[in-house]
């Protein structure tokens, strides 16, 4: 009996131990399963792919060959642009001759066309924002180009101050290029690159006064027009070789479409994209205008839209200042000759039917010239002390050369304040462009630039009526209030809340 109590005692303990073997084979195989199913999972988390934004691809590619086809065809826009906005100062003498226009009629003209370029400026703005930089600037150029044609074959005044309006428009379109062209710069280049852009603007402005000593005596003020759109046909070609903005590209959600431009771009540089994959959220709110007076923008919009007023005022009262004072014999000149020693004034009644005679169309040139003289001094300041400072010194200086022009000197003295004038009221408007383009985010850069260009056109409707019918009135009385506005303008960049020297670009408000 005991026997057989010991003997089922050695069966039970022999299963109890199997039983544990089990157990323990079984944990075994469990941690070794879930290890195994661990270990992918954890290889998957290291072999995750990188990931850049355009922002990074932007620095990573860095400057090189495409910057420089960037540069020079985009710059090239702005001699589109500066000949058909500084036309209206060479064509203002004959017109008024050809018509016999009263002083508010001259000045007009100039208002119209300011009034399409404020009109389009914000909806090209909306247009790029939605739909693509490049689209706008392209049609815009071919818009410009048709209708200044067709003021070459203006039969009345009416038509002329029309058609002008619609060139207005197409220019207010091709504006957009700054835009387009800050997107691909990185952004330690900025400083440099953009206010180089003044060049192509003084080139613009150089080639309609040669235009005007050249075709005008012989051909008259129409072929003048017919010959100055030969650069924007040229233009419509070369621009084919500029791609979309891959910032825009990316808001859009188009990330195929940007990785295939920064390729090319980098391929044109011979550089690399940074490692990994693009990937950016796409921007859903694109062009929306409330961005601009939201909390975070609201006083930065309203300073800055004045600033763009004062700085198209100033610039061209700048423009037209000269013109109307060289045209009408209004200045104070210790060494005049007989022919301009006859001033002309409205109380007279006199038709101004008195063309700008050579030394007119050389001090013109030598002003022109003036806004690219003192570019190192622009980007000194840009680098130096920032944006904001930049335009608070340069609006100061703007006040100050605009009260010189009234003081009695030689025809070489004036010729100088005037090149001073020009260069730093063109330097203002410089800097003004770039501070826009870099404070807004990519989902509302075209917009905010469209409204800043549209108040600047304000400021460019008013200055004619300021510098070419009140001068005649009196010279102080018309030049006081470029100078006053430019001393408030740099009371309130002062008060912008942001600077953006060495910032980054921003993709969403």
């Amino acid at each position: 009996m005991a026997l057989k109590r010991s003997s089922s005692m050695k069966t039970e303990l022999v299963n109890a131990i199997q039983l544990q073997e089990l157990e323990l084979e079984e944990e075994i195989n469990t941690s070794s399963s879930n290890n195994t199913h661990a270990e992918p999972a954890e290889a998957k988390t290291h072999t995750e792919p990188k990931c850049y934004t355009v922002e990074e691809a932007v620095e990573s590619i860095g400057f090189g060959r495409f910057h420089i086809l960037l540069f020079v065809i985009m710059g090239s826009a702005n001699i589109v642009e500066a000949m058909e906005i500084m036309l209206l100062a060479v064509v203002s003498p004959e017109i008024r001759c050809e018509w016999r226009l009263e002083d508010w009629q001259v000045a007009l003209v100039s208002t119209m066309v300011f009034l399409g370029f404020m009109i389009f400026g914000v909806l090209s703005g909306y247009v790029a924002d939605k739909y693509g930089r490049w689209k706008v600037v392209f049609g815009g150029f071919i818009w410009a180009s048709y209708f200044s044609m067709l003021t070459s074959f203006s039969p009345s005044y009416g038509w002329f101050i029309f058609l002008r309006c619609m060139v207005g428009c197409g220019v207010a379109a091709t504006s957009q290029g700054f835009v387009l062209k800050t997107e691909f710069i990185p952004s330690k280049y900025r400083a440099f690159l953009l206010p180089l852009a003044s060049i192509f603007w003084m080139l613009g402005s150089m080639l309609i006064i040669i235009l005007g000593m050249t075709v005008v005596p012989t051909m008259g003020w129409r072929w003048m027009i017919r010959f100055s759109i030969i650069p924007s046909i040229l233009l419509i070609g070369l621009f084919l070789f500029i791609p979309e903005s891959a910032r825009f590209q990316v808001s859009a959600g188009n990330i195929q479409g940007a990785m295939s431009t920064l390729n090319w771009i980098a391929r044109m540089n011979g550089a690399t994209l940074p490692e990994g994959e693009l990937r950016e959220p796409e921007v859903t709110e694109r062009g929306n205008a409330i961005t601009l007076i939201s909390p975070a923008f609201r006083r930065t919009s309203l300073l800055l839209w004045y600033s763009w007023f004062v700085a198209s005022f100033s610039y061209y009262g700048s423009v037209l200042s000269g013109s109307e004072l060289l045209e009408k014999n209004l200045l104070c000149m210790t060494d005049a000759d007989p022919e301009h020693q006859i001033k002309h004034n409205q109380e007279e009644a006199l038709c101004y039917c008195i063309p700008y005679n050579m030394a007119d169309y050389q001090t013109l040139l030598i002003s022109c010239l003036g806004e690219v003289a003192l570019i190192p001094l622009n980007i000194g300041l840009l680098n130096v002390f920032g944006r904001k400072p930049s335009m608070a010194i340069l609006l100061m200086l703007s006040a100050i050369f605009f009260m010189l022009l009234n003081i009695c000197t030689t025809l070489f003295g004036f010729t100088v304040l005037l090149f001073l004038l020009r260069s730093v009221v063109s330097m203002n408007f410089n800097v003004v462009y770039i501070y826009t383009a870099e404070v807004y985010p990519t989902s509302v850069r075209s917009i905010g630039m469209g409204f800043c260009t549209s108040f600047s056109r304000v400021g460019g409707m008013i200055a004619p009526f300021i510098a070419q019918v009140l001068m005649s009135r009196s010279v102080i009385l018309a030049l006081s209030p470029f100078a006053t506005a430019c001393v408030i303008c740099a009371v309130g960049v002062v008060l912008m809340p942001i600077e953006t020297r060495g910032r980054a670009l921003l993709q969403d408000a």
